[in-house]
């Protein structure tokens, strides 16, 4: 499959990479029809996707299978009404009915709008009024059929509403039964897109205000190639896991079309609490050969006992989400010989920075830049930042828009405007750079702390705070302070050997010194909170706002 699309699909070291990697991008591509239904015909028994869920129950769907049922869901959604540029919303879950949702949309030419089964009332209509929802397609979770039931006499737009049950309720679609009976798909004569047209739509997801409407066109599946074959290494062998819900944009990225396109078989476990034991029993059960997932798993697993499972069919991981403290890289190698390799991207866009597998891991790194974007540092003035030297994360854009890279902010060409401009796109991330070119994330721009002249980046003074065996999770925020600007403050989640001793204030002082000694003493945290969990978005990044308190 990579042979359709790159000239060239083994590279010998880095530079090679940098080269010589090119998309070759055809004219109306649709992920459905290019990537599903040629594997379908190609190969139709090759295995697609794994699925299990925590009841036990386990399914395994080859891409002819896959072809079918997205067939049927096309066909059910095209009787309803739902055809090219119309928006649906995904509320799935991990349910299976998410990939055959999606792949049916792309094959309509209609616009696929991903969303976690932890929306609101109120969250739902303003999805609702901001894209003009035509149709709902849901898990049958009481929780979420009845926060849609209770948003749709605020949602016009919405005609119809379609439930993967138990719960249906009165006048929605069975998703399961209707396709079951759904007519025969056949494909449109004509090409139901453009490469411009808009196949997803993602709302951020709000850590600092009112989520934004990512536009991503027709390519954007294109773009996750690398994100796939040359950051998760995979190959059509390759049993991937990556732990996302499908509500957040990381499970296009880790789910579904990088791996499709590799061939490889993705691996889903539908569960409702996330248990750390639980991936391990996953693991071992189904022989995983690859994972990826945020830090705070990985925080997680290196705290249960690792010798009692079986793990040894997992060859490599990866990390995104958030940037990995040194000492989770260390400890997770020391137990199981496997480097983090960890990556860097956002909704607006895909793969931007990773450790590559001709790459060495720097514990604390991003890695280096990939070819699919011209990657720089600038400063606070507009000029380059040097090694070494704090600057915002930007692509250079030259003139044309980069696959992968998002197309708009829907409906607000202000915003777009904001961030977007003068043939570079502003990621709002502050990195430095080293003499290797390796990229070490400091923080966003908003969050990096200016202390008494100093510029203090939240992941340096949380990295410093992950060594420390009270803590388990932390997050690092900036204070007002009358002489200062800003002080320091530490909210942190105490492992559970510490948590008898919350309100000793000998543990805070412990903590400080540790800091001292850790990094540059100017940087140690002044306010210490401990608290029993941090607030977070679905998509596990902790929201730094919620813990200042800001006003957004």
């Amino acid at each position: 499959m990579l042979e359709q699309f790159l000239d060239k699909t083994e590279f010998e070291s880095y530079d090679d990479f940098m080269a010589n990697f090119h998309v070759n991008v055809p004219e109306n591509f649709n992920f459905g029809y290019d990537v599903v239904d040629r594997w379908a015909e190609t190969e139709p028994d090759r295995k697609a996707l794994l699925w299990t869920n925590d009841r036990g129950e386990v399914r395994q769907f080859t891409f002819a299978d896959i072809k079918r049922e997205s067939d049927r869901a096309a066909a059910f959604f095209a009787s309803i009404g739902i055809g090219r540029g119309d928006m649906v919303m995904l509320i799935l879950k991990r349910h299976y009915q998410f990939w055959f949702s999606i792949t049916a949309l792309h094959k309509l030419g209609a616009t696929v709008i991903p969303a976690t089964h932890l929306l609101t009332e109120k969250d739902i209509i303003y999805r609702c009024k901001m894209a003009g929802i035509k149709a709902i397609v849901c898990t049958g979770d009481e929780i979420v059929t009845g926060h849609i039931a209770r948003a749709l006499p605020e949602c016009p737009t919405v005609k119809a509403v379609v439930s993967t049950g138990p719960v249906v309720p009165e006048g929605w679609y069975d998703f399961d039964a209707e396709t079951a009976r759904a007519g025969e798909f056949i494909r449109p004569s004509e090409p139901v897109n453009t490469n411009d047209d808009i196949s997803l739509l993602y709302f951020t997801s709000g850590t600092t205000g009112e989520p934004k409407m990512v536009a991503h066109d027709f390519t954007y599946p294109l773009g996750h190639i690398i994100t796939a074959s040359y950051w998760h290494n995979l190959g059509p062998d390759s049993l991937h896991l990556t732990l996302a819900d499908t509500g957040w944009g990381k499970a296009v990225w880790g789910k579904l079309y990088g791996q499709w396109i590799a061939g490889a078989n993705v691996f889903v476990y539908d569960f409702e609490k996330f248990e750390p034991v639980d991936v391990l029993h996953m693991i071992e059960r189904h022989g995983i050969t690859s994972f990826c997932a945020p830090p705070t798993v990985f925080r997680f697993l290196i705290r249960e006992d690792l010798t009692k499972f079986d793990i040894s069919t997992l060859k490599y991981c990866t990390i995104a989400g958030e940037a990995l403290n040194p000492s989770v890289y260390e400890e997770w190698k020391r137990l199981t010989g496997i480097k983090l390799m960890e990556g860097f991207g956002q909704t607006e866009t895909t793969l931007t920075i990773a450790t590559y597998p001709w790459l060495e891991p720097k514990p604390g790194s991003m890695g280096k830049k990939g070819p699919q974007y011209d990657i720089d540092l600038i400063t606070p003035s507009g000029r380059p930042a040097e090694d070494g030297e704090q600057g915002e994360i930007i692509v250079r854009t030259h003139g044309h828009k980069p696959l992968g890279l998002f197309k708009e902010y829907l409906h607000d060409p202000e915003l777009t405007r904001s961030v977007y401009h003068d043939g570079i796109y502003h990621t709002g991330d502050v990195a430095w750079r080293d003499e290797d070119g390796y990229f070490w994330f400091v923080g966003r721009t908003d969050d990096v702390i200016k202390s008494s002249g100093y510029r203090i980046g939240p992941f340096e003074v949380e990295s410093a705070l992950m060594t420390h065996p009270a803590v388990v999770e932390c997050a690092i925020t900036g204070v007002p302070d009358e002489i200062r600007g800003q002080v320091v403050k530490a909210t942190i989640v105490l492992a559970a050997d510490y948590r008898s001793r919350r309100d000793d204030p000998t543990l805070v002082k412990e903590i400080q010194n540790h800091v001292k000694h850790v990094t540059a003493p100017y940087k140690y945290p002044r306010i210490v909170e401990f608290v029993d969990e941090l607030p977070k978005t679905i998509s596990g990044k902790i929201r730094r706002v919620a813990i200042r308190g800001d006003k957004k």
